[in-house]
């Protein structure tokens, strides 16, 4: 099965320890080490998390002598971005009649 690279990047975000290590990244690089620290994790296990945020191009990771440091892939996050920004029309559209509903609601109401 073909999965596109949207449904890969949120796969991969919809765990809250990876959307934490993403919000860590997006402060700048760290070390595979160094994102373990803030979780009651083994080294295996963010090890895993890491290789998920690797596959879907959220984070690309370089080794620096004996460390791997991981750094936030800025354009995978404007994916999302882009995605989410093309219902913003829908929503004011939406709210935008929420609101007349809402005035047209008083106005029947004070003419009570």
């Amino acid at each position: 099965m073909v999965v596109d690279r949207l449904s890969t990047t949120f796969a991969a975000l919809s765990d809250p320890t990876r959307r934490a290590m993403v919000e860590r990244l997006a402060r700048g690089p760290a070390s595979v080490h160094g994102l373990t620290e803030p979780f009651a994790l083994s080294q295996q296990m963010i090890s895993k998390h890491v290789a998920t945020l690797v596959r879907a191009r959220l984070v690309s990771k370089t080794k620096r002598g004996r460390e791997s440091i991981c750094t936030l892939r800025p354009e995978a996050i404007k994916r999302v971005n882009d995605w989410a920004i093309s219902y913003r029309q829908f929503w004011e559209e939406s709210l935008d009649k929420l609101d007349a509903v809402v005035k047209h609601m008083k106005e029947t109401e004070d003419e009570r």
